[in-house]
């Protein structure tokens, strides 16, 4: 009876009577930069700015950090290396959050480096997304996680202040700073700039899968993928003809690509093409374990990523990176970034196409092309800057999206030392600051 009563004591003692606050209720939070998307130039940014001194605030639809360097399991960090016949004479060329991320991956074993023409760095997304949430939470950001960005405050040429929608409540973030980085100019867009948008056909996602229980010493290149593909893919009702099925050597995984899925603006239409990306998916998976039994016989999926997106909508910056730029390695003044990585157009359903550059090739970022000349303290990073499709196509992958974030930080930090707009910071006090990233 004592136990019964001590129960009933605890019950009564929790029950609380609530009810829904009032309409115009908002949680109010103040910051130097507010980053607008967690995914990986978003999350350079942020860190980069806190290191600098300022109080940062970083948001994300999603409830959880990494965009789709950790949810949608891109897997690879590309862009990151110069390229070449000999791999002992790559250099990297991305620095910041990418030193740490090689260092502290590298030692916890969750790295695999692929060696040949180009360097790429495979990773585990779980030890990727831990690292991310650490170094956030030790860096002091404030995350605000689950907030769909609903609203835009601008007075004049400046941005005020953003509205958020979350399952709590609305949160309004008001800010010195604003960094656009939701892949989609979402921040741009609301605030009433111009944006651009492809002007026919689709740019197509990718539904990633990892496989585990894989035989890593059997699994095929993407040369002998694509033949049986092009050879029996219809049997499977494939669309997607080629990609690949990178091991992940001593883990048993496999990291798979070889889906193309329309990804709109629409979110109806967005929500099913996600769906459908899924059922390809599993047609693929089906292919491999059929056609390649001894790699993927005993397989299973481990994880499916989030739909993978690589454009949708993009800012009108001050200036638009161009095909031409890239092709002849155009450097620029105020550049802030800088890869190696090819001209990567996924505009049919079936292939993909992918101009490779020759040995030494490097092209650039420009300053420019992050910023919306009609706003003083905002700017865009990651795969909604400014550039024509074939430019945008070899920049937005994981090393020059770093090094637009880091960018941006340093660019605000002197804005706000200064005073006045991002664009009277002078472009070599920027290139001093993130000379790494661009020479050398």
């Amino acid at each position: 009876m004592a136990v019964r009563t001590d129960i009933e004591g605890i019950l009564t003692a929790t029950k609380v009577v609530v009810r829904d606050p009032a309409a115009d209720a908002v949680r109010d939070i103040e910051a130097d930069v507010c980053v607008v998307g967690a995914g990986i130039a978003g999350v350079s940014a942020a860190i980069e700015a806190s290191r600098l001194g300022r109080r940062t605030v970083i948001v994300d639809s999603l409830p959880t950090l990494g965009g789709q360097a950790v949810n949608g399991i891109i897997g690879t960090f590309v862009g990151l290396y110069s390229q070449g016949p000999d791999p002992s004479r790559h250099r990297q060329l991305t620095h910041g959050i990418a030193d740490d991320i090689l260092r502290d991956l590298g030692a916890a074993g969750a790295l695999h480096y692929r060696r040949g023409f180009w360097t790429t760095v495979m990773y585990d997304e779980v030890a990727l997304a831990r690292w991310i949430e650490r170094t956030i939470h030790r860096e002091g950001i404030l995350p605000v996680l689950g907030a769909v960005l609903t609203k835009v405050e601008r007075d004049g040429r400046r941005i005020r202040s953003v509205q958020l929608a979350t399952r709590y409540g609305v949160v309004q973030v008001s800010a010195k700073a604003f960094v656009d980085a939701t892949g989609d100019a979402a921040l741009t867009w609301l605030a009433g700039l111009p944006c651009r948008e492809p002007a026919e056909g689709t740019v197509y996602g990718s539904q990633v899968v990892v496989l585990e229980n894989v035989n890593t010493d059997r699994v095929p290149d993407r040369t002998e993928i694509a033949a049986r593909l092009d050879e029996r893919g219809d049997l499977y009702g494939l669309v997607r003809k080629e990609g690949f099925a990178f091991a992940f050597p001593g883990k048993g995984t496999a990291l798979v690509n070889m889906t193309h899925v329309e990804t709109p603006l629409d979110p109806v239409a967005s929500a099913i093409k996600s769906l459908e990306g899924k059922d390809q998916a599993d047609q693929t998976v089906e292919f491999l374990k059929k056609e390649f039994p001894e790699a993927f016989g005993e397989s299973r999926v481990r994880a499916y990523g989030q739909l993978g997106i690589r454009q949708t909508r993009w800012i009108v910056g001050r200036y638009q990176l161009t095909m031409d730029d890239v092709l002849q390695g155009r450097e620029f003044p105020d550049a802030v970034a800088r890869t190696a990585w090819g001209i990567e157009l996924h505009e049919r359903p079936e292939a993909h196409v992918f101009h490779a550059f020759p040995e030494g090739h490097v092209h650039y970022v420009p300053f420019r092309s992050l910023t919306p000349p009609d706003a003083d303290n905002l700017v865009a990073v990651g795969r909604c800057i400014d550039a024509d499709v074939a430019a945008l196509s070899s920049v937005r992958v994981m090393g020059p999206c770093i090094a637009m974030g880091a960018a941006a930080a340093h660019a605000f930090d002197l804005m706000l030392q200064r005073g006045g707009s991002v664009h009277d910071v002078p472009a070599q006090s920027l290139r001093e600051r993130i000379r790494d990233n661009v020479e050398g």
